[in-house]
C-alpha cells in the first residue's frame, strides 16, 4: 500500500470527490463554516447598529421640540386682555402634547422668557435650543378684528403667525418629521378657529369686510433662517462622505508597499524602526492633504457656493457661508483633518487585524459613522449618544456650519477631530509592531 501510494502523481488534478483530498476537504468545510459563521454573525450585529439608530423614531418624536410662544396682545401698543388668535394656536398645541397621537415636542412658553422680543426667539432657533418655534405675533387679534371693523383690504392673514425654522441644520429631520408635524398643527389651527371667528363677527355687517379677513381670517407665514440648497450641496454634508472614509482607508493598501521597501536589505541597509514610524505618519498627513484637496474640490468644481458673506443669525438667509470668501479653506482644512481623523484609526486596525479581516473594521467605522451622522440622535435611541464624539458627526455638523452659516460649534468640532488623531498617532507604534510581529511569525 505504501509503495502505491508513492506511486501517485500529486502534481495531476483529481476530482472533488478523490479519496486523497479527503482530509483537505475536511479541513476547508471547517475553515469554510467557521468563516462564514463569522460573517454572518458580524453583519448581524454590525448592521443592527445601523437599523438600531431609526428603532423607535416614532416614540422619540417629542424628542423635537417646538416653542409656541404667544405674543398675541403681550405687547404695546397692542396689549389686550381679549386676544383670540395666540389662545387659540396654544390650546391646539396643548391638547397636540397632551394626546396619546404621535407628534412633536410642543412646549409652550412665556414671552417673558424671551423679554417679549421676537428676535430672541429666533435667535434661540439659531442656537439650537428647539427645532422650531411657532411665534402668533403681538398684533395678530387687533390687526384680524380691524381688517373687519375698518374694512382693511390690504390685511394679509399669514401675518397673524409665523413659524421659524432652521432646515440646513438637519434637512431630512426637518422635511420627514418636523414640517408634517407642523402642517397638522396648521390644519387643526385653522379648523377650530375658524367656527369661533365666524361666531364672534356673524352680529356686525360684514358688506364691506375683506374676504380674507373672513375667510381663512388667519394664516402661517414660515421662515427658514438657513434654508438647506442647492441640492448639490447634499453629498457634501450626506452621502459623500462615506467616500471620504473610504478614501482614507485606502491610503494604507495602496502605500503600503511603498513604505515597506525601506524595511527591507535589498542593496541599502535598512532604515532604523522609530524614523520609518516618523516617515509613515508624515506621509499619511501629506497624503491626506492633498487628498482631501481634490475631494474638496469636487464640490468647488459643482459650483457650491463657497463666497456668500456671513448673515445676521435671525434672518433668513441661504448660503450664507460663515467664512465668507476664506470658506472653501476651512472646507479643505476641516476634510483634511477630518480624513486624518477617520484614515488613522483605520491604518491602525489594518495592521492589527491584517487583510482580509481589516475589512470588517472599514464596515464597522463606515456604518457607525454614518448612523449618527445623517440621522438625528435626537430621535435615536439613548445608547447612541456616543455618536455625538464620533468623527463624522462632528465633521457634518462644522460642514453645515461652513455652507450654510449654522449655529457653530467648529472649535469643538475640530477638536474632536483632533483627539481621534492624538490617539490614533499613541496607538500607532504598538498597532506597528503587532504587523510586524505578526509577519516575523507568517501569521
Amino acid at each position: 500500500m505504501r509503495i502505491e501510494d508513492e506511486s501517485i502523481d500529486r502534481s495531476q488534478p483529481v476530482s472533488f470527490f478523490d479519496s486523497s483530498l479527503k482530509e483537505t476537504r475536511r479541513r476547508i468545510y471547517f475553515q469554510w463554516a467557521r468563516t462564514l459563521a463569522i460573517l454572518c454573525i458580524f453583519v448581524f450585529g454590525v448592521l443592527s447598529l445601523f437599523w438600531g439608530s431609526q428603532y423607535g423614531t416614532e416614540a422619540n418624536y417629542s424628542a423635537l421640540k417646538v416653542w409656541v410662544v404667544d405674543f398675541d396682545g403681550q405687547a404695546d401698543p397692542y396689549r389686550t386682555t381679549d386676544p383670540i388668535v395666540g389662545p387659540a394656536v396654544t390650546n391646539v398645541a396643548k391638547s397636540l402634547a397632551n394626546s396619546d397621537s404621535i407628534h412633536l415636542g410642543y412646549t409652550i412658553k412665556s414671552p417673558a422668557d424671551f423679554d417679549f422680543e421676537l428676535r430672541a426667539v429666533r435667535q434661540g432657533i439659531y442656537d439650537e435650543h428647539a427645532y422650531a418655534a411657532v411665534i402668533i405675533n403681538p398684533n395678530a387679534t387687533t390687526l384680524l378684528r380691524d381688517a373687519v371693523s375698518k374694512n382693511n383690504a390690504t390685511y394679509d392673514p399669514t401675518g397673524a403667525i409665523q413659524i421659524v425654522i432652521i432646515s440646513a441644520r438637519d434637512e431630512a429631520t426637518y422635511y420627514n418629521y418636523v414640517l408634517p408635524d407642523l402642517s397638522i398643527l396648521q390644519g387643526m389651527v385653522l379648523a377650530q378657529f375658524g367656527p369661533q371667528w365666524i361666531k364672534e363677527i356673524s352680529s356686525k355687517n360684514l358688506t364691506s369686510a375683506p374676504p380674507q379677513a373672513i375667510n381663512p381670517a388667519i394664516g402661517f407665514t414660515t421662515l427658514d433662517l438657513r434654508p438647506f440648497a442647492p441640492a448639490v450641496a447634499a453629498p457634501a454634508v450626506t452621502i459623500g462622505l462615506i467616500y471620504l472614509i473610504i478614501i482614507a482607508f485606502f491610503n494604507f493598501p495602496f502605500l503600503m508597499p511603498i513604505h515597506a521597501q525601506f524595511m527591507k536589505a535589498d542593496g541599502h541597509p535598512p532604515l532604523k524602526v522609530s524614523h520609518w514610524l516618523i516617515w509613515r505618519i508624515a506621509s499619511s498627513i501629506v497624503a491626506y492633504f492633498f487628498l482631501s484637496f481634490f475631494y474638496s474640490l469636487v464640490s468647488l468644481a459643482f459650483r457650491i457656493p463657497f463666497s456668500n458673506s456671513p448673515a445676521d443669525d435671525t434672518v433668513s438667509a441661504s448660503n450664507a457661508n460663515a467664512y465668507g470668501l476664506g470658506s472653501f479653506v476651512v472646507f479643505w482644512m476641516l476634510n483634511w483633518v477630518g480624513m486624518a481623523a477617520l484614515g488613522f484609526p483605520c491604518e491602525n486596525m489594518a495592521m492589527i487585524l491584517g487583510f482580509p479581516w481589516s475589512s470588517f473594521f472599514l464596515i464597522f467605522w463606515v456604518i457607525t459613522n454614518v448612523a449618527t451622522a445623517f440621522y438625528a440622535i435626537d430621535l435615536a435611541p439613548g445608547f447612541y449618544k456616543w455618536g455625538y464624539a464620533w468623527p463624522l458627526h462632528r465633521i457634518v455638523e462644522a460642514l453645515r456650519t461652513i455652507l450654510f452659516g449654522t449655529h457653530s460649534r467648529i472649535g469643538l468640532d475640530f477638536g474632536v477631530l483632533f483627539a481621534w488623531i492624538g490617539l490614533s498617532l499613541v496607538l500607532y507604534p504598538f498597532a506597528t509592531y503587532i504587523m510586524r510581529w505578526k509577519m516575523k511569525r507568517g501569521i
